[in-house]
């Protein structure tokens, strides 16, 4: 009996996009992620804080996926994932990334229930990206 998973399989969300080389843009030159390999238009494989994600132009049904539809967010005020990034240093983080051109919602806020620092950001899908410091 096969074992699974193995120390070779690798787990990373996968994001639908509207345009693949804007978000490829945003993840590289905002974030910081790394170009792994993509398929002009429509794909896009990066190595980001030691983990895969993968950026999808939206589509229909496939052989392998009969009833699906990739289709990227349609309201950015409605939110049903987000990637988090646990950050040493919440404030630095945030002056990191806007001096790449990053907006954020808000600048870094300590919580009510303490213990954290975090802030937000889109990315041009409307993907939310939390940046969270644990105090």
């Amino acid at each position: 009996m096969s074992e699974f998973p193995t120390s070779e399989v690798s787990l990373g969300p996968l994001l639908v996009v509207a345009d693949v080389s804007a978000s490829r843009d945003f993840y590289r030159d905002i974030i910081g992620a790394r170009v792994i390999r993509e398929f002009e238009g429509s794909f896009c494989q990066l190595e980001l804080a030691g983990s895969l994600l993968f950026l999808v132009a939206g589509g229909g049904p496939t052989d392998d996926k009969p009833d699906i539809t990739f289709a990227p967010p349609g309201d950015v005020h409605t939110v049903s994932s987000e990637l988090t990034f646990r950050v040493p240093d919440c404030r630095a983080a945030y002056d990191a990334l806007t001096s790449r051109g990053a907006q954020f919602l808000t600048p870094p806020m300590a919580q009510d229930w303490g213990g954290e620092i975090r802030c937000f950001l889109r990315d041009p899908d409307g993907h939310l990206l939390e940046f969270s410091q644990l105090l």
